[in-house]
């Protein structure tokens, strides 16, 4: 029998679509160097649209656990405040 360790790895909340993680995992790496991050640009990055980021944001922000999601701002597109 094997006695080999498994690293720990971090698990993916259950549940999320493929563009909920996308979202999600874009955020985490970005949110040392920023705080706020406005939808269309978040949808430029991801090959998404503005509107596809913020229907999806909500799911995101309910699954998150290392960051904290809240909508912020709606002046020239909604902006969302992220926290590590």
């Amino acid at each position: 029998m094997s006695t080999a360790r498994v690293a720990s790895v971090a698990v993916e909340p259950t549940g999320l679509s493929e563009k909920q993680l996308r979202i999600l995992e874009y955020l985490r790496s970005n949110a040392d160097d920023r705080t706020y991050f406005k939808s269309r640009l978040i949808a430029d990055e991801l090959d998404l649209s503005a509107k596809e980021v913020g229907a999806n944001m909500g799911a995101v922000a309910d699954a998150a656990v290392d960051i904290d999601v809240e909508k912020w701002g709606y002046s020239s597109g909604t902006t969302w405040m992220v926290t590590a």
